[in-house]
């Protein structure tokens, strides 16, 4: 891991594609991996409009290096879409991705439905 910082910020949101609307309340954490494991950097949930209230990681918390974004989808699409078979078809969504501009900006969002995700590196 580099000990290199910068300006840059981690931001993500999620949308459920299904409904149309933002995910509100999901859990999401995320983890800084290298190689003694994975060290949980934060733990927070999306607001009303499917958003973090600040961004993940910004200054000095903005290192480089290999990150994973597990987004708690299984317990937002029970309480949104109701009975979902068990075990349902998506539950926990790890998202794992690089992070090599500490000056830049990454965006991760996630598109979900009961039986399928997206995901990219957005603006």
């Amino acid at each position: 891991m580099s000990s290199q910082y910068g300006g840059g910020r981690l931001t993500t949101h999620v949308l459920d594609t299904s409904n149309g609307r933002p995910a509100a309340r999901m859990r999401i954490v995320l983890s800084h991996l290298d190689t003694g494991g994975a060290r949980v950097v934060i733990e927070t949930q999306t607001n009303l409009d499917g958003r973090c209230d600040a961004p993940l990681l910004s200054g000095p918390t903005m290192v480089t290096g290999r990150y994973e974004l597990v987004f708690h989808a299984g317990a937002y699409l029970r309480r949104e879409h109701g009975e979902l078979p068990e075990p349902a078809f998506l539950d926990d969504i790890p998202i794992r991705f690089g992070i090599a501009d500490p000056n830049a900006h990454y965006h991760v969002p996630l598109l979900i439905s009961p039986y399928g995700y997206s995901t990219y590196r957005g603006s």
